[in-house]
């Protein structure tokens, strides 16, 4: 077992074992400093309402808005935008720098040249559920394992990480009947992916895994889409002629304008 594992697991015992509460209560509160998180933004408020450290990093939002027009898309998490750009030979960015194919991302072939992608970092003081960007299909699921090195964007200056962590790609179709990819990639700790409309996505396989759906999986903006627990990104990509960039801001909040379809 690789050290990232064995550590991942040391953790995962820690973050989802309920202490007494006197030391529980402790627990959270120290995360809570350390990453100063507004706590007044969350069902419960109370750090020491959360039964595990894991409880409290898949804490709920009280309230989330979502523009309504059906061709905005919006960020589906909290998250820093680390990179962002047009797709030219299959080659698109980690961060400034760090160029790598979409080939080693994503383990079939896709048409994505001229268009753009778009990679969003969430830290751990973010909100780690991620909600559906736009009206849309779920056409196909991939689960592709890998290792859980960390995502911060000091570390992927250094080291390609997205094609070699594991991930979960979402072949989507947009209201335009055009598609597009949401990619949810791991981190370091336990790196565990849920999605919330199939289960059989958040267990770890040992090999390349797809599930195609016969029937489309229909979701609507806004709709929670999954969550991961402790460290992540996620990494949308569209097709060219098919969206428009407008966003102008480093940190972005769910539900916060990316863009457009047309």
């Amino acid at each position: 077992m690789s050290p990232s594992r064995l550590l991942a697991k040391i953790i995962v015992k820690i973050a989802r074992t309920p202490f007494p509460k006197p030391i529980q209560c402790l627990i959270n509160k120290l995360y809570v400093k350390i990453y100063d998180i507004d706590m007044s933004e969350y069902i419960p408020e109370d750090p020491c309402e959360y039964k595990t450290l894991n409880d409290l990093f898949i804490r709920q939002k009280k309230y989330i808005e979502f523009y309504e027009d059906k061709e905005i898309v919006v960020s589906p998490s909290d998250s820093e935008v680390i990179a962002d750009g047009e797709i030219e030979n299959d080659i698109v960015y980690q961060v400034k720098n760090k160029p790598y194919s979409i080939k080693e991302l994503i383990p079939y072939d896709v048409d994505l040249n001229g268009g753009y992608f778009i990679n969003l970092y969430l830290s751990p003081r973010d909100y780690h559920r991620f909600h559906v960007p736009i009206d849309m299909q779920i056409l196909k699921a991939t689960f592709i394992p890998g290792d859980l090195k960390p995502v911060k964007p000091k570390f992927l200056e250094k080291e390609l990480v997205f094609p070699k962590n594991k991930r979960v790609v979402l072949e989507c179709q947009d209201i335009e009947g055009k598609i597009f990819y949401f990619v949810a990639v791991g981190a370091m700790i336990i790196g565990k992916i849920v999605m919330n409309f199939d289960e059989r996505l958040s267990k770890d396989y040992p090999q390349i895994t797809t599930f195609e759906y016969k029937e489309p999986i229909s979701l609507k903006k806004g709709d929670e889409l999954g969550r991961f627990e402790f460290g992540s990104s996620i990494l949308l990509f569209f097709g060219p002629e098919h969206f428009k960039y407008l966003n102008q801001k480093e940190y972005v909040e769910v539900g916060d304008i990316l863009g457009e379809i047309y």
